[in-house]
């Protein structure tokens, strides 16, 4: 039937990008009424890091790492994105595996129900294909989260607009190993501290112990081995906090030993006497609990290097790896500089962007990025100017940060932590201090979270 004045077009927002940061918008979208159409390119074009076409597809670790909303920030992300409806926090809880404290998923199961979720919202259209430029004023609001494997023609047409050029950084992916190749006479199922996670467990990791001549050799070995080379990449910066090994190993002999391979916290229960010089740890990385990944392990050793120095470490030296290590490289905006404070592109105010293109880093940051860029979009179409989270909630402090609290001449990818919250108005004693900054956010998100996103009417 056609539409005439009382009987309007219904609102559509393109959202371009299904990866958690362009599903969590999405279904921010539809929640207050929204028609919404998800562009994902995937499998018409593919990525270097890609294996399937799923919606909110976990490329790298399954980790969403720790879920202590106590003692950490991302903990404490997580309880409020969870506080405001989070498609993507929901599925991660219903498919977690263990993981001690954190919070990890069978990621199949988990992309499956983001998908499912998103398919069977009526509100939302998926369409399966490229796009190519950015999206004109003339079809309506729109959220780029395409991510940091942007593809080369659109990557380029955001270069056009806003003349950025050059920010990139490496991401590596850890290897995934078939726990039935593991040998449990050498190695141990423990978690760090025997620190018990969301699902009761204590002992969710496999833990392969190093002597220090093993070591010394492991580290030998990653130094000497062969390593893919990225000449047309030269210059691009690794992101500190995702350093394939190789690259930890070159910064000194004890970095991994005080990095992934740390020894603390773990005791091999066939030898209690015995300290471990270094120690590797596995984390489960499926529901039926039939592979598991190297943690902390992202690489860019040759497939055939990465077998065979893998296979020195004790426990692994039969492994059968379900996923060699690789890497890719990423790419972000300078977000302070080209960002307004509601995520809006300032030199096309109609094109909001989230997730990791905004520059931060991490699955759970990016999906919170693309909740508030949801929730920014459905408020500023219902005709309401949608306050941002205060600064002093986790998602208020990582939205400052890529909207002018960080540099934008050497603006890098951040995750969320304490550090980019604003001071406590009242001193406290240091270890006091984390406890009355978690009070203080969940009182102040309690308050932002008082008045919802208004429907938009039909």
């Amino acid at each position: 039937m056609p539409r005439s004045p009382s009987n309007p077009a219904p609102t559509v927002v393109h959202v371009i990008g299904g990866g958690l940061a362009g599903c969590e918008a999405a279904w921010q979208l539809a929640r207050a009424n929204l028609h919404v159409v998800l562009h994902e390119m995937r499998p018409e074009r593919e990525t270097e890091a890609h294996v399937t076409d799923t919606l909110a597809e976990l490329v790298c670790s399954n980790s969403f790492r720790s879920d202590d909303a106590e003692n950490n920030a991302v903990g404490l992300l997580h309880e409020e994105m969870r506080r405001a409806g989070s498609l993507i926090l929901r599925a991660a809880d219903k498919h977690q595996v263990p993981a001690g404290g954190a919070l990890a998923v069978d990621r199949e199961g988990f992309a499956a129900a983001v998908q499912a979720a998103i398919e069977a919202e009526p509100q939302i259209i998926v369409m399966r294909e490229e796009v190519s430029s950015l999206p004109p004023p003339s079809i309506g609001p729109a959220i780029v989260a395409t991510g940091p494997l942007t593809s080369p023609d659109f990557a380029e047409a955001i270069r056009d607009l806003t003349g950025e050029d050059g920010l990139a950084f490496f991401d590596a992916i850890a290897p995934i190993v078939h726990k039935g190749s593991i040998d449990l006479e050498t190695a141990w199922f423990q978690s760090r501290y025997d620190k018990e996670g969301p699902g009761g467990d204590k002992a969710a990791y496999i833990n392969c112990p190093l002597t220090k001549e093993q070591y010394d050799g492991f580290i030998a070995a990653l130094l000497a081995a062969e390593k893919t080379e990225f000449k047309e990449w030269e210059g691009t910066p690794y992101f500190d906090g995702c350093l394939p090994i190789e690259v930890m190993a070159e910064r000194g002999p004890e970095t991994l030993r005080f990095g992934p391979m740390k020894p603390v916290g773990l005791t091999n229960p066939r030898a209690p006497q015995v300290k471990a010089h270094a120690i590797v740890q596995l984390r489960q990385d499926n529901a039926l609990g039939t592979i598991y990944n190297m943690v902390g392990f992202q690489t860019k050793l040759t497939h055939g290097e990465q077998t065979r120095i893998f296979r020195t470490i004790p426990g692994l030296e039969n492994a059968k790896f379900a996923r060699l290590g690789g890497i890719h490289r990423n790419a972000f905006l300078n977000s302070p500089r080209l960002l307004d404070a509601g995520l809006r592109l300032k030199a096309a105010p109609h094109i909001r962007f989230a997730g990791q293109i905004t520059g931060v880093e991490g699955y759970v940051e990016s999906a919170a990025i693309g909740l508030l860029a949801g929730r920014f979009t459905a408020a500023e179409l219902a005709g309401d100017d949608a306050a941002a989270p205060p600064g002093t909630t986790a998602l208020g402090a990582l939205l400052g940060h890529i909207t002018g609290g960080g540099d934008a001449k050497t603006f890098q990818p951040m995750n969320v932590n304490f550090g980019l919250f604003p001071p406590l108005a009242e001193p406290v004693k240091k270890k006091e201090r984390k406890p009355a900054m978690i009070a203080r956010a969940r009182a102040d998100l309690a308050r932002w979270l008082e008045s919802p996103v208004p429907a938009v009417a039909e």
